[in-house]
């Protein structure tokens, strides 16, 4: 049977006493140690910040309006066009470059 040992970083910090008398009192209450309730409470706010930071949050005027243009985009614009143009003649000129355009 293979054993595979998982790699463990550590993580310390230094904090004022009254922090960590405070932190100790929250891990008692909960039944942890002090490091199950630092890790348990960093890989909340971290899944919490995650989650925050990758999830775009629109009201239902702003989605609607969202799925309309999605079903219904407007005609390109002057700019637009410019833009669409300056991109086809890069990647022509480009075209022999090392970099590959194509998906």
């Amino acid at each position: 049977m293979e054993h595979t040992l998982s790699k463990q970083d550590r993580i310390s910090a230094r904090v004022p006493h009254e922090v960590y008398e405070r932190l100790m009192y929250a891990a008692d209450l909960t039944g942890a140690t002090i490091n199950q309730f630092l890790v348990q409470s960093a890989i909340k706010e971290a899944q919490s910040v995650i989650e925050r930071e990758q999830t775009i949050r629109l009201s239902r005027r702003d989605c609607e309006r969202l799925l309309d243009l999605l079903e219904n985009p407007p005609k390109p614009n002057a700019r637009f066009e410019a833009a669409m143009n300056y991109y086809e003649q890069t990647k022509i000129s480009d075209a022999n470059s090392s970099f590959d355009w194509r998906p």
